[in-house]
C-alpha cells in the first residue's frame, strides 16, 4: 500500500480536471513527482563531488543573473 498525499490546486485547474474524468490524474501527478525527484537525485550526486564553495556559487549566480538581465534589456 502506498501513502497518500493531498494537494491544493487552483480552482481553474480543478475545473479542467473535472471535465476529463477519463484521465488518471493521480498517475500524472505521481509521474511528475518522480521526474522531479530524479532530477534532485542527479543534482545531489553532482553536488556531492563538487569542489565549489558557497562563495564560488554566489559569484557564478551573480554573473549569470547579470548576463540574463543584459540579454533581456537589449
Amino acid at each position: 500500500m502506498m501513502p497518500n498525499i493531498t494537494l491544493s490546486i487552483p480552482q481553474e485547474l480543478y475545473e479542467i480536471m473535472k471535465k476529463h474524468k477519463e484521465i488518471k490524474w493521480s498517475e500524472i501527478a505521481r509521474k511528475a513527482l518522480w521526474d522531479y525527484a530524479k532530477k534532485l537525485e542527479l543534482l545531489d550526486a553532482f553536488l556531492s563531488t563538487s569542489e565549489l564553495t558557497e562563495e564560488d556559487v554566489a559569484k557564478l549566480s551573480t554573473k549569470i543573473k547579470e548576463a540574463v538581465l543584459k540579454r533581456h534589456l537589449k
